[in-house]
């Protein structure tokens, strides 16, 4: 009885979410692959807030795969004029603007069943999640892994001493180009991922 309410929840999720699970059958061979993402949005509340671009690469082999990426602006129904100083995305610029829930749909079909890294990446995934709860399925299942998170476990860092992108750009001798555009730091943040995945040997 309970199965069959179980099954009969599954069958009402829409296709897209449908697919993005079955990418974590256990069956199926798996093939390590990361996904470095960034999200730029209207501000740091992920209850008001809302997404302006998600930036991806993805990462086989410790080597960035630089025509595996995507790169999505969304439309902006709420806008700060604030923040545009900081990411230079505006309201009616240039870039191809989709609604939200066809770069949610992208995002998800791009990253499949990806270990997901991001610098402070849990404002990133929580952003996505309020999306996907707008859209009334369920959060992400990837595990994740957070480049400030490897850089306090290589130096024993206590979880509190936290360090920005910039400043572990500076440490490791990154060129910070299209910094605050969401692939510009994903790809920066792909670049310090895997320079910290060799000295912690992962």
């Amino acid at each position: 009885m309970a199965l069959n309410w179980f099954k009969k929840i599954v069958k009402d999720y829409p296709k897209f979410w449908e697919t993005y699970l079955s990418y974590f059958d256990e069956n199926q061979s798996k093939e390590q692959r990361f996904v470095v993402f960034d999200c730029e949005t209207t501000g740091l509340d992920y209850k008001t807030d809302r997404i302006l671009s998600i930036g991806a690469v993805a990462i086989k082999n410790n080597q960035i795969i630089v025509g595996d990426f995507i790169e999505v602006f969304l439309q902006q129904d709420i806008f700060n004029p604030e923040t545009v100083t900081l990411h230079g995305i505006l309201k009616e610029g240039k870039e191809e603007k989709v609604v939200e829930a066809e770069a949610i749909i992208r995002f998800l079909d791009f990253i499949k069943d990806a270990t997901l890294v991001g610098h402070h990446i849990d404002f990133d995934i929580e952003m996505i999640n309020q999306a996907l709860d707008r859209l009334n399925v369920g959060k992400l299942e990837n595990q994740a892994m957070d480049t400030d998170v490897m850089y306090q476990k290589l130096k024993s860092l206590p979880q509190e001493q936290q360090s920005s992108l910039d400043e572990l750009c500076d440490i490791y001798k990154i060129k910070k180009s299209d910094r605050h555009t969401a692939s510009g730091d994903a790809f920066i943040t792909a670049l310090l991922f895997l320079k910290l995945k060799k000295k912690l040997e992962i």
